[in-house]
């Protein structure tokens, strides 16, 4: 196995809890929050995919989903086109409202697909590319993607943990 297989991998164990978090919940379910300052289930996969989009598509040098299959006008969020959920209030985590499971699930296959495409042609000298000068030390695109997968599978573990206070009897 190599690097990119590893990355692959963790990039799918992702997708597939994002999956289990999300599949047969209402739209009701999404927008729960367990108290006023909680996040929903809605905001934590709209935001993990939002970072995920944001920084692989910044490392491959292409243009997020968000933009390029215009996912920003099928949600129709208040917020700028740019906008990840990093650093979001309470009042704009509430404001993240989405219609269905099936978008939220839909926009973040489409970025899945794009990670996982571009993910595929690295090598272990690719991971070593520095992506952002703006920390010291500088952060290489290996860095980077752990960062996105371990940010991802802590929001997509805080879905699963508000579904499963859903479920309880």
């Amino acid at each position: 196995m190599n690097s990119a297989d590893l990355l692959m991998d963790a990039f799918t164990r992702i997708q597939e809890s994002v999956h289990a978090a999300v599949e047969g919940l209402t739209v009701d379910d999404l927008h729960v929050r367990l108290d006023e300052g909680a996040n929903s289930i809605a905001w934590l996969v709209w935001h993990l995919t939002r970072v995920q989009d944001d920084h692989v598509s910044d490392a491959a040098g292409v243009e997020q989903i968000w933009i390029s299959q215009d996912w920003a006008s099928r949600y129709d969020l208040p917020f700028e086109k740019g906008a990840t959920g990093y650093g979001h209030t309470s009042a704009e985590v509430a404001a993240v409202r989405v219609g269905s499971p099936e978008l939220l699930l839909g926009y973040h296959d489409a970025v899945h697909e794009q990670s996982i495409g571009f993910i595929r042609g690295l090598n272990g000298r690719s991971l070593d590319r520095i992506v952002d000068e703006a920390w010291s030390p500088p952060v290489t695109l290996g860095v980077r993607l752990i960062s996105v997968i371990a940010d991802d599978l802590q929001h997509a573990g805080q879905a699963a943990f508000v579904r499963g206070w859903l479920e309880r009897p």
